[in-house]
């Protein structure tokens, strides 16, 4: 019953998300869904749907990845389970315009991703920045544990994280190398999907890119749904997130 009242929400907001587009709404999604899920080019997922005689470009494939891939985020974070009592917090890179950008990253204890974000510099402010927007939704389900490598700026953002009242209590606060293995060899699976060699021409595109990566790993995790979770149900989650009609039901 909940879930169909959600989808029937969804349904009503995707109103007008494909209007003035020239190509079918369903293989819109899917292309971006290619994009974001796996280490495809724009240009390899042109040639796979010519194959299937659809021509487009590979620029307007990637306009179709900036356009609708914070709508997939927002749309998806409504199915996320709530973390468990127990996070870590870990720092990886990525190119910007030539330049090496902080990406920051946010799992609970069993591995599920619970937020990213990109930031220009990694200092106080971008900590403060990781821990508000991974709490922020769920305050009350705030982890009382935390793990993260040894950089200067966690434990202050943390502590500013209480004052606020986004960690209803003081978290315990793990600085140890083993507890961050798990997230560290994790960021393949978010860096997989991205562009090679000079990265994103720009931090908008890099942001708005991320933001759908994201909402990709959470979609692939099941969000805890009974039965099993194959691509097919991954595919008629999107469609149901887009009010697009449910392919291959069999």
């Amino acid at each position: 019953m909940i879930l169909n009242a959600l989808a029937l929400t969804l349904k009503r907001q995707a109103r007008g998300d494909f209007r003035g587009r020239h190509v079918e709404a369903t293989l819109i999604v899917q292309a971006v869904s290619w994009s974001l899920r796996d280490a495809l080019s724009d240009r390899d997922i042109e040639e796979m749907l010519l194959e299937r005689g659809l021509q487009v470009d590979h620029s307007t494939l990637n306009r179709w990845v900036l356009a609708y891939a914070p709508a997939l985020e927002r749309r998806l974070r409504r199915f996320r389970k709530p973390p468990c009592g127990s996070g870590r917090v870990d720092e990886t890179s990525i190119r910007v315009r030539g330049q090496w950008r902080s990406l920051d990253r946010a799992i609970d204890k069993p591995g599920e991703a619970v937020d990213v974000l990109l930031t220009a510099n990694r200092d106080l402010d971008a900590a403060q920045r990781v821990f508000r927007t991974m709490l922020q939704d769920q305050p009350l389900l705030a982890p009382d544990r935390i793990g993260t490598d040894g950089a200067g700026p966690h434990p202050p953002a943390i502590a500013k994280s209480r004052k606020e009242g986004l960690l209803p209590r003081t978290p315990t606060h793990h600085v140890t190398k083993p507890l961050q293995q798990g997230i560290a060899s994790d960021h393949v699976r978010v860096k997989r999907p991205m562009p090679r060699g000079g990265g994103f021409r720009s931090f908008t595109t890099a942001r708005r890119t991320i933001q759908g990566v994201k909402a990709m790993l959470w979609r692939r995790k099941g969000f805890g749904f009974a039965g099993a979770w194959t691509v097919r149900e991954q595919n008629q989650l999107l469609a149901h997130c887009f009010g697009l009609p449910v392919a291959n039901k069999a």
